[in-house]
């Protein structure tokens, strides 16, 4: 008989068919558990799947008795409590660097498209206005890569691939995290000195309690009215108001963001803002970053099913 996984969060039914074929998953489709399936069934759930960012708190794991581990799809598990986890013996696994490579490329992407105005650009062309040639203020001439002073704000997998991407670009790159590293960059000692350097700030902090809105109004004013922040972390990194009131009032030149502090992101007035480049959190949407982050949840759950410590534990819980 195959061993049980419930899948805690709300996932494409595509992204769990390798973890079919191995385990009998009890699929809440995103709803509470108790909702879907009885309370007999859920008794002897011992290993649950879930999105590192949905709120998985002590009374959500005691309602799973035999609970043992569980295992985050995705490089994130800010959403997990991990004392409350650590408190009940429950393992809690993750998949490390296994996206770093295609959030760090959608990093860039925004970096790029929004200091070179490119959704601007597509409907200057898009309206006619280029070939009537209509003057757009929109369009004056912007800095370019080289030289530009990039700071990297968390020098973990996707930090570092996104400062090497950067560097290729001829850019400077510093950074702030919470240890300095043996790396060719320029290191800070604080997220202000950080901000007050840099014209673009890419944010690749892991999100938790203690880098909830440290990118505030503060920080975004140091960022000067011709900085850029680039979020690819978690939305609560931002302030979101003191950022729709930095872009409004031209405090910061533009954003960048693949996220939001609410999923999925209703228009208001941060997207009706014309100096921010959006993505609906697709980071590590890739074919290649799902193959490897379903290797590691693969592995993972094999080797708490067979007694073994998880190869891909978070090392913190």
């Amino acid at each position: 008989m195959a061993d049980k996984v419930l899948i805690y969060s709300r996932f494409p039914k595509t992204m769990m068919a390798r973890f079919a074929e191995r385990f009998e998953l009890l699929d809440t489709v995103g709803k509470p558990a108790r909702e879907v399936f009885p309370a007999e069934d859920l008794g002897g759930i011992r290993a649950i799947l879930t999105g590192g960012a949905q709120p998985l708190g002590a009374e959500a794991m005691d309602q799973f008795p035999r609970l043992g581990a569980i295992i985050c799809y995705g490089t994130g598990y800010d959403g997990v409590d991990l004392k409350a986890a650590a408190a009940r013996n429950i393992a809690v696994g993750h998949s490390p660097g296994a996206n770093a490579a295609s959030v760090a490329d959608i990093a860039m992407t925004l970096m790029l498209a929004t200091t070179r105005r490119i959704l601007v650009a597509d409907q200057y062309v898009r309206s006619g206005d280029w070939a009537a040639s209509k003057q757009s203020p929109m369009m004056r001439p912007q800095a370019g890569m080289p030289g530009r002073r990039i700071g990297v704000y968390g020098m973990g997998e996707i930090g570092r691939k996104i400062a090497a991407r950067c560097a290729a670009f001829e850019s400077e790159i510093g950074y702030f995290s919470r240890s300095k590293y043996d790396l060719p960059y320029k290191y800070f000692p604080t997220l202000e000195a950080l901000a007050d350097w840099c014209s673009v700030l890419m944010i690749a902090v892991r999100a938790g309690a203690d880098t909830q809105h440290v990118v505030n109004a503060d920080i975004l004013r140091r960022l000067g009215a011709d900085g850029y922040v680039v979020n690819i972390s978690r939305g609560s990194v931002i302030d979101e108001k003191a950022l729709v009131a930095a872009l409004t009032d031209k405090t910061i030149a533009g954003a960048g963001l693949d996220v939001f502090e609410k999923e999925p992101h209703a228009p208001d007035a941060l997207t009706a803002l014309p100096n921010v480049v959006f993505a609906p959190h697709i980071g590590g949407h890739t074919l290649e970053s799902h193959v490897a982050m379903q290797n590691c949840v693969l592995a993972n759950l094999a080797a708490f099913f067979e007694g073994k410590p998880l190869p891909y534990a978070v090392k913190s819980a």
